[in-house]
């Protein structure tokens, strides 16, 4: 579908610099934009790209940054206009309309109008599934599930009995929601299943990431909050609490009953140990592993980064040392005490 600058300008509260009646039918990236293309300026270190761009018009902050470009739309943040854009843009993911012929559905489940059911779905008992949803090919919709207006579930997605999602969530291929928490309690050198009870409750407008796997409850739920962005490849455990608005990078680890505070985010690789709370803003860098409670907002971050091999190899053998120097440093300080005191007398 195409739009003129003036159209898409409008749609993002936009002030025009150039030729509105423009078309622009496609998004790019300011390196490789074509004359129909628009693409957006974000990080003023990319500045120089204005000059040599063949986009047709480029999404700026300032109407001095519009005249290095031949057409612009100026806006506030032209990294939110361009992501508010992109949802208009987005290309057809299916080609049918209503229940596919194959899929299996339950006489004691209810689907709502304009829902899409793919091939090869199956859809258990008390299932409810609002308007407007798409249940992608071959996933599974377990008993008694609850799927929000508008929903968007990708193919090859298992919702494990009594989930609840919210309405305007996109959850990507090969997620499973709702399996079983890890709870075995020992029973003279075996383990002794514990069955998990709850089930995981999800917030609207969120949205989970392949792969992810989020455990249902051991009583309580599992708790997601609205607004709530997880990655690829996540682990949720069992009764966590996340809240509204919180962003989650692939690879993350969340051990069981932590509670995460609302607008955090937590960069990839993050390890979080179980019964934990972090409160509000805390932001979380990359590898890090958070063995304790988080009380304070602000940037948290353990671990080593990155240096050459060498010196890491060193700074390692030093750090391997630190225990003997550390006792070696006390009994200093104890002989320099006591020499001290000899001296005064």
């Amino acid at each position: 579908m195409s739009y003129t600058l003036g159209q898409l300008a409008a749609k993002v509260q936009g002030i025009v610099k150039g030729d509105a009646n423009l078309v622009i039918d496609k998004l790019g990236t300011l390196e490789k934009a074509t004359r129909n293309e628009l693409s957006f300026l974000a990080n003023p270190k990319y500045q120089s790209l204005l000059e040599v761009t063949s986009a047709g018009a480029v999404l700026v902050k300032t109407e001095e940054l519009a005249k290095l470009v031949n057409n612009a739309i100026v806006v506030s943040n032209p990294y939110l206009a361009f992501a508010q854009l992109s949802h208009i843009f987005v290309p057809a993911t299916h080609n049918w309309s209503g229940i596919h012929q194959s899929a299996v559905v339950s006489l004691k489940a209810t689907l709502s109008e304009n829902v899409v059911i793919a091939p090869n779905v199956v859809i258990d008992d008390d299932v409810v599934i609002a308007e407007d949803c798409v249940i992608g090919a071959g996933c599974v919709i377990g008993r008694g599930v609850k799927i929000g207006q508008g929903s968007r579930i990708y193919p090859n997605v298992t919702l494990y009995h009594n989930v609840e999602i919210g309405a305007a969530c996109i959850i990507h291929s090969g997620a499973v929601i709702g399996a079983d928490g890890f709870g075995f309690a020992p029973n003279n050198g075996s383990w002794e299943k514990i069955d998990q009870l709850g089930s995981v409750v999800i917030g609207d407008n969120v949205e989970i990431g392949a792969s992810t796997t989020i455990d249902r409850g051991a009583i309580e739920n599992t708790q997601i909050g609205q607004g709530v962005k997880i990655d690829n490849q996540v682990q949720i455990a069992h009764n966590v609490i996340i809240g509204d608005n919180t962003a989650i990078a692939a690879s993350t680890a969340i051990a069981g009953s932590t509670k995460i505070g609302s607008m955090c985010t937590i960069s990839g690789g993050v390890c979080i140990a179980g019964h934990l709370e972090l409160t509000d803003k805390v932001h979380i860098t990359g590898m890090s592993m958070i063995s304790n409670s988080i009380s304070e907002a602000g940037s948290y971050s353990s671990g080593m980064g990155m240096e050459p091999t060498g010196k890491w190899r060193r700074t390692v053998a030093r750090v391997r040392r630190i225990d003997d120097m550390a006792k070696q440093f006390a009994q200093l300080k104890q002989q320099v005490n006591k020499f001290l005191e000899k001296v005064d007398k």
